[in-house]
């Protein structure tokens, strides 16, 4: 039996689908089912009955379970107004607000641009539901939308509780951690949090969710503004960085090519 409200279902190669229920109701809602497989299984597993569906972004791996989930189970599906999603039912933007009735449960919605063009999160009951803008110790690749517009979305959410529980879509921890040592090799918490979460995954144990506070303290990518990670950027691109979002581009395209 299920205990946590949030349960993590594992699809693909290293994505999460965040399982929200509500264990008396038997009732559940998904974020970013990439793929329906592992929600009907656990669905039918714990007996619960699907309510609703929220997607973050257009990405396959985020919403390619959808239109399965929908023929079987006929529920609302909410994501961002500014992306592709067929089976969407409630278009959203920034300010708006989802009401999950059959889990008492209410988010708020900021968009959040970088990843994609209109990627948008879900904030509410001191959880963060990003999908794949702000990893735990990285964050997303820019597809489709500018550094200024990442490093803008990342600082925005910089300013949420740092007891806020990041759930994000991928099992990166342990090689953003890598990357981190990398970018700030002298900072103890990160090094900290390395050695723990190695020690995690060689025991195939999940590392989400983080926390806000956790990752101010080690996501080099919310540290632009140290003056050692602006520094090691600037050596690694070979020139004067004259601005954080600069030194936010010089540190995403070094992760790139890590």
């Amino acid at each position: 039996m299920i205990v946590d409200p949030v349960f993590p279902l594992r699809a693909f190669t290293d994505n999460y689908i965040w399982l929200l229920h509500d264990a008396q109701k038997r009732r559940a809602c998904v974020v970013d089912p990439g793929d329906a497989d592992p929600v009907l299984r656990f669905l039918e597993q714990e007996q619960l009955e699907l309510t609703g569906i929220l997607a973050t972004h257009h990405h396959a791996d985020h919403v390619g379970g959808i239109a399965r989930l929908v023929k079987e189970q006929p529920v609302p599906v909410y994501g961002p107004a500014k992306e592709p999603i067929p089976e969407l039912t409630h278009p959203l933007g920034e300010g708006d607000t989802v009401r999950l009735e059959a889990l008492d449960l209410e988010f708020e919605v900021w968009e959040i641009p970088g990843h994609t063009a209109g990627h948008i999160a879900y904030i509410g009951q001191q959880m963060l539901f990003c999908g794949d803008t702000l990893f735990s110790a990285g964050c997303g690749r820019l597809f489709e939308g500018t550094p200024a517009q990442m490093y803008a979305s990342l600082c925005r959410l910089t300013d949420l509780n740092n007891k806020t529980r990041v759930y994000c879509a991928h099992e990166y921890t342990e090689n953003n951690l890598r990357f981190a040592v990398t970018i700030e090799p002298d900072n103890t918490a990160v090094r900290e949090r390395y050695t723990e979460i190695r020690t995690m995954r060689a025991n195939d144990l999940i590392t989400l969710p983080s926390t806000i506070g956790i990752e101010v303290e080690t996501n080099p990518f919310l540290r632009t503004d140290i003056a050692t990670v602006k520094r090691l950027a600037e050596r690694h691109a070979g020139h004067e960085l004259t601005s954080a979002v600069e030194t936010f581009a010089a540190v995403r395209a070094w992760k790139d090519t890590f």
